[in-house]
């Protein structure tokens, strides 16, 4: 593969760029400074609040462009220049559906924090990772801030027991399963996708010099925009499906397996002149 034209590189977070301990590598850091010098735009794309986002890249939050809430929020230097909140009326058409979705309990994702309604234990474990800015409400309805997405949380499968529920929505709004637990509601607009285009369309980018990384259904507008798209090994059979390329698991850096192979070309490229 020919990455001398690689301009714009894009990841998603858990599944992808972190590991199982949901930890990001030094080597991954090590690396970020090599691209910088080749003038490679990164762009790191999450399910994720911005606020868990820059937790995780806070060496380097001033450097790169972060989108959160699956393409809800774009942020780059602390200025938001994306933001596609669900609207009113929507969200409450969205709430009234998802109330009575058996032994499924609600995040409502706001900008700087989350709201729940749950006292599922295991919920209120897993927030502290994903979402540790919360507070509890007793009624969503309630909620006066803007809300981007609601991520839907089933202690066994998102897939097999609220998909089903709210699929019939999905000509209407992005719902997307981004991970075994999780099920994602948000606007249409409200994906990883409209995102990264809007980045490619900024700062005049084409798909060809665009590479991506994904493990699950939330990645995968995003995966269509790169020529050089690649789906983890331990990606969702979906994403590989659609990507271009694989490589190695979250574990085993499968994202710093590729990009310091990007790097190596550039800098041959260099040598050469």
């Amino acid at each position: 593969m020919d990455f001398s034209k690689v301009k714009l590189i894009a990841t998603d977070m858990d599944g992808t760029l972190l590991n199982s301990k949901h930890e990001i590598s030094d080597a991954f850091f090590e690396l970020f400074n090599q691209l910088k010098s080749h003038n490679i735009l990164f762009v790191a794309a999450s399910g994720r609040p911005y606020y868990s986002m820059i937790d995780k890249l806070s060496k380097i939050k001033d450097e790169i462009i972060i989108v959160s809430e699956n393409g809800g929020l774009g942020i780059k230097k602390g200025q938001q220049f994306l933001s596609n909140p669900i609207d009113g009326d929507h969200f409450v058409e969205i709430c009234n559906i998802i109330v009575d979705i058996k032994d499924s309990h609600a995040v409502f994702c706001a900008k700087n924090q989350a709201y729940v309604i749950s006292d599922s234990k295991t919920l209120l474990e897993l927030l502290k990772e994903y979402y540790p800015k919360y507070n509890v409400v007793s009624n969503p309805l309630e909620i006066k801030e803007p809300i981007y997405k609601v991520a839907l949380f089933h202690e066994e499968s998102s897939e097999r027991y609220i998909y089903p529920f709210v699929k019939h929505i999905e000509d209407r709004y992005k719902v997307k399963v981004s991970a075994n637990h999780w099920v994602d509601i948000s606007e249409n607009k409200a994906n990883k996708g409209h995102a990264i285009a809007f980045i490619q369309d900024t700062y005049n980018i084409t798909p060809e010099e665009t590479m991506v990384f994904g493990d699950y259904n939330n990645d995968i507008e995003m995966l269509k925009l790169a020529k050089f798209s690649f789906a983890m090994q331990n990606a969702h059979p979906d994403v590989k499906a659609v990507a271009n390329f694989e490589t190695k698991s979250n574990d085993e850096h499968g994202v710093e397996v590729i990009i310091k192979k990007v790097i190596e070309v550039k800098e041959n490229a260099l040598s050469t002149l």
